[in-house]
C-alpha cells in the first residue's frame, strides 16, 4: 500500500509540475507579446510625429519609414480600385477604398482613400468620391503591404479578385510592397471624409494575462501542498 501511495503521490507531483511549466510558458508568451506591442506602439507614435518626407527617400528601405507621412506626385488609376469590406466607422458597416497610384517616379502602389459607407444592399456599390484625372500631389501615411488589415477584398469593376496580389496578377500589375493611407492632397476632394484609422495604441491586456498565468501557477503549487497535507 505504501508503494501504491508513493506512486500516486509522484504522479500527482508530476501532473502539478507539468501544469506549472505550462503556466510559466503561457506567462512568458503573454509577457513577450506585451513587450512587442509596447515597442510597436512606441515606433508608431514616434514616426507619426515626424515631418513628412518625399517618396524617393523611402524607396530603398520602406520598412524603416512605416507610419511616417510621405509626399508623392502622380495620377490615380481609377480603373484599378479595391474595396476592402468588413470595415466599421462609429459602429456603421462600410468599406475601405484602395486605388492604384502611378507616381511620376515610375512607382505603382495602392492608396487607401479611407472609409465609405456600404450600399443599401449587398449588390449596391458604395458611393465613392471621384478622383481628378490630372496629376496631383498627395500626402499619406506609409504602410507595408504585409500590414494590410485582415479581411476580404472585392475589386470593382473587376469581378471579385481576392487579395491585392491576385488583383495584380489578373491585371498584370507589379506594385510596390507598400501603400499609403491618404491624409490629404493638392485638391480638397482628395482629403478623405473618414481617413484610415491608426491601430489602437495601447499595450493591451498582455501583462495582466502574464500575471494571471503566474497566479494560476501559484494556485497549482498551493493545491499540491494541500493535497499532500491531506493525504
Amino acid at each position: 500500500m505504501a508503494k501504491v501511495h508513493e506512486k500516486h503521490s509522484l504522479l500527482k507531483s508530476a501532473v502539478a509540475l507539468l501544469l506549472i511549466l505550462l503556466c510559466l510558458v503561457a506567462a512568458n508568451w503573454q509577457y513577450n507579446r506585451g513587450v512587442d506591442r509596447h515597442a510597436r506602439n512606441a515606433v508608431i507614435e514616434n514616426r507619426i510625429s515626424l515631418p513628412e518626407i518625399e517618396l524617393t527617400k523611402i524607396l530603398d528601405s520602406p520598412r524603416d519609414y512605416e507610419w511616417q507621412s510621405v509626399n508623392a506626385i502622380g495620377t490615380f488609376d481609377t480603373s484599378q480600385q479595391i474595396l476592402l469590406r468588413n470595415r466599421y466607422s462609429e459602429g456603421i458597416y462600410g468599406l475601405e477604398v484602395l486605388t492604384l497610384f502611378n507616381a511620376v517616379t515610375g512607382e505603382k502602389f495602392w492608396v487607401d482613400r479611407g472609409w465609405v459607407k456600404a450600399g443599401a444592399t449587398a449588390t449596391t456599390p458604395p458611393i465613392v468620391s471621384a478622383l481628378p484625372a490630372t496629376q496631383v500631389k498627395i500626402q499619406g501615411r506609409l504602410r507595408l503591404d504585409s500590414s494590410l488589415p485582415r479581411g476580404a477584398f472585392f475589386a470593382l469593376p473587376a469581378n471579385g479578385s481576392g487579395l491585392i496580389s491576385k488583383l495584380n496578377a489578373q491585371s498584370q500589375l507589379e506594385t510596390r510592397n507598400f501603400y499609403l493611407d491618404l491624409l490629404e492632397g493638392s485638391e480638397p476632394i482628395l482629403t478623405p471624409a473618414v481617413p484610415a484609422a491608426l491601430p489602437e495604441l495601447t499595450d493591451g491586456p498582455h501583462m495582466a494575462y502574464a500575471l494571471q498565468w503566474l497566479f494560476f501557477a501559484g494556485l497549482v503549487i498551493y493545491g499540491r501542498f494541500l493535497i499532500r497535507r491531506s493525504s
